[in-house]
């Protein structure tokens, strides 16, 4: 991490706990350079997460007001401290599992109502910390601990889900698409309305263990390989667009 992000982290508590070639610690330097760039005060902001690998980013690294709440609710204990506390940048940051399987209520809700609130989604389509478990944004075919003979449930397309429920602010890029990725939370930043920011991210313990992704390099690789821009598909053919996943900013108004 670059010297002058590190006024944003709290003593004794680097390095992280994810694991190697994890991405959340690529999503967490995104954040924190974003923030940077904003020129916020942490002081001005509080960091509110769930349970699981990607709630470990806010808490306990960040030098700032963090709550770490129980699992699938960390959009209510956000929206209570925003209507108590309006001046306040509050941001979620949690995974797929966290945000969107036990929590999916509470982030349609969110989004219909349009509260103020940044939702970063550290989504890397697997429960991490709780052994490689299906998720709800799990992709078809892929095996996971649960679906050993992979998944035959089709996943949530999580920036659709926000957007039709009403977010008014809607972004998906991967870790691999850093200064993209960056730009986007910039703009969720100085959103006034429920902005919501989906960043793909890597497992190479058990997504890529599970799914013949041999190294963390593989992983990136893979979503590389993967994602391609809301412009580029415009070009591409139904067939050339199956199992590529579209990035940048759906929605802003």
């Amino acid at each position: 991490m670059s010297q002058n992000l590190l006024k944003y982290i709290r003593p004794n508590t680097l390095p992280t706990p994810f694991c190697p070639g994890c991405g959340h610690g690529i999503l967490m330097g995104a954040i924190l350079r974003a923030i940077d760039e904003s020129s916020i005060e942490m002081k001005d902001m509080l960091f509110v997460s769930g349970i699981g690998c990607a709630a470990w980013i806010p808490s306990p690294h960040f030098a700032a007001d963090t709550m770490h709440v129980t699992h699938g609710r960390p959009i209510a204990f956000a929206t209570g401290a925003k209507l108590f506390n309006p001046k306040l940048k509050v941001m979620i940051i949690s995974g797929d599992g966290d945000l969107a399987s036990i929590g999916g209520n509470h982030l349609i809700h969110a989004a219909r109502r349009n509260v103020e609130l940044i939702t970063i989604c550290a989504n890397n389509e697997i429960y991490g910390m709780t052994g490689g478990q299906v998720s709800s944004t799990t992709p078809l075919a892929s095996v996971t601990s649960t679906t050993p003979q992979g998944n035959l449930e089709p996943p949530f397309d999580l920036c659709k889900l926000v957007e039709a429920a009403g977010a008014s602010f809607v972004a998906r890029y991967s870790v691999i698409q850093i200064m993209p990725l960056i730009k986007a939370i910039k703009k969720a930043l100085s959103h006034q309305g429920f902005s919501f920011v989906e960043a793909l991210t890597s497992c190479p313990v058990h997504y890529g263990r599970l799914n013949q992704l041999k190294s963390p390099f593989d992983h990136l690789q893979y979503l590389k390989e993967r994602c391609i821009s809301i412009d580029k598909a415009k070009k591409l053919t139904k067939d050339e667009l199956k199992d590529k996943v579209l990035t940048g900013i759906f929605i802003d108004k």
